[in-house]
């Protein structure tokens, strides 16, 4: 539970030269990779949000999604774009509040593009290609997954009351700091480039769970190790605390043995994480 190391691999590689345009006050590292197109507002443009991307703010739009902040999906290809880009959205690992059991959808690589674009991102300025876009939302996927994957260690904490936990709603609130972070940046840390509230169904209880996103400041060219998740039930009720206390507590009595087996339990996470990811779009592949 806690900080989690996020990676991706991929055959291509990253291109080093892809940076998305971000909020450079709230960024820990000139190269950031954001785990969502919600970049730098412009003040001359009316913000816009790509589906199933969580995002904070006010679109002043009437279709927007109350769960997701989001409007309907742009699948259209912007009129200066320089190649076509996958319109292929592949469905998460994280199961949804519904009538119907069905699980969270990604935004595809031309949602992204659109997003950028909206945001104020020029692709002049960088050496960008197809397969870029297709690691950037591999890296948002994969990183969504081991968010996910956090959070249902804490929810393991009470599987006698709930077995099957699903994502209700969810929204990025960037700027807005959480307290562990602030106490954090007091001690000489530096701040995440960027924080994710979601909201969680323990069977009818509604909890609520903080990401704060930071920027490991180097990219391991083996791994593609590039951010570290921390993910906590927030401070808002007594059963968020004693999970926390206790979590905290058995991080120290048991010190020696832990940081071998988080470890141990986050390159299994990464792997299995991408192998489902690469298995759903091998699946959906023949039908672009």
């Amino acid at each position: 539970m806690g900080a989690q190391t996020s990676s991706v691999t991929s055959n291509q590689g990253l291109n080093d030269n892809i940076k998305p345009p971000t909020d450079t006050q709230h960024s820990t590292a000139k190269g950031s990779v954001d785990q969502c197109p919600h970049f730098q507002q412009q003040s001359s443009q009316k913000t816009t949000y790509v589906s199933e991307c969580p995002m904070s703010g006010s679109v002043g739009n009437s279709d927007v999604n109350p769960l997701n902040m989001m409007p309907p999906a742009n699948q259209m290809p912007a009129p200066d774009q320089p190649f076509p880009l996958s319109t292929t959205r592949i469905t998460s690992s994280i199961p949804k509040v519904a009538e119907k059991e069905e699980n969270w959808v990604y935004p595809s690589p031309q949602m992204f593009w659109n997003a950028m674009l909206r945001k104020g991102w020029r692709w002049q300025d960088d050496a960008l290609a197809p397969a870029d876009m297709e690691n950037i939302v591999r890296m948002h996927n994969i990183n969504n997954e081991l968010a996910w994957l956090e959070v249902l260690k804490w929810e393991a904490l009470h599987a006698n009351e709930c077995m099957n936990p699903r994502l209700q709603s969810f929204g990025g609130k960037a700027k807005d700091y959480s307290p562990r972070a602030r106490i954090r940046n007091w001690l000489g840390y530096k701040l995440p480039f960027d924080r994710h509230d979601w909201i969680v169904d323990r069977c009818g209880k509604r909890v609520r769970y903080i990401i704060d996103y930071y920027d490991s400041e180097h990219v391991d060219h083996d791994t593609l190790t590039f951010t570290i998740l921390d993910v906590r039930p927030a401070f808002d009720s007594f059963g968020a605390v004693w999970d926390r206390t206790r979590a905290a507590w058995w991080r120290w009595t048991v010190r020696e043995n832990y940081d071998a087996t988080e470890a141990n339990t986050r390159n299994e996470l990464i792997k299995t994480a991408k192998r489902e990811l690469d298995n759903k779009k091998e699946t959906l592949r023949p039908s672009q």
